[in-house]
């Protein structure tokens, strides 16, 4: 399905009173800033908005949103966030300490989310070169939830790799 930018511009009208404003922080479950989604691919965007609708990723207030959305408002809102420009990653990663280097060596968090962490291998995977750290914490944490009705994530293979890591472990 194609999206159409003009009409994903409209329809993120109701998204901008979370994700448009800088720094903006969300208290549930914990408080963190709210990811930054401009310059995210289209189609990360639908399979995002796909998992909240289908209640895989767990959020009272995305999964009521998501699910008044058909599959066209979601392709829409995906072709008009994939035409931002975003907040690219740095050229050069900013220094990890030696172990948050070696957490994400441990984690092959480039094997997915590509160079710099910036290029997925797959469009449906989200950029997470400067994201939002808190946000980070917070999703990475979510995969390791089971049997939640209000938090947590389903995706087998990112289940596997937050489960081998304790809380400070994800924070770093």
């Amino acid at each position: 399905m194609t999206g159409d930018v003009q009409a994903g511009q409209k329809k993120a009208e109701m998204c901008i009173g979370c994700h448009g404003i800088p720094g903006y922080q969300n208290s549930f479950p914990e408080i963190h800033k709210v990811p930054m989604i401009s310059g995210q691919s289209d189609k990360y965007i639908v399979s995002a908005l796909t998992a909240y609708k289908k209640g895989d990723r767990k959020h009272p207030t995305m999964r009521g949103i998501a699910g008044s959305l058909s599959e066209q408002d979601m392709a829409d809102l995906g072709a008009f966030y994939a035409s931002q420009a975003g907040k690219p990653a740095p050229d050069t990663p900013r220094t990890a300490s030696t172990t948050a280097a070696a957490l994400i060596e441990k984690g092959a968090c480039a094997s997915c989310h590509g160079a710099n962490f910036s290029k997925p291998i797959d469009p449906s995977y989200p950029k997470i070169g400067g994201q939002h750290a808190d946000y980070l914490f917070v999703a990475l944490k979510s995969y390791t939830v089971e049997g939640n009705s209000m938090i947590g994530r389903s995706n087998g293979i990112m289940a596997g790799i937050a489960k081998q890591y304790t809380p400070a472990e994800m924070r770093e």
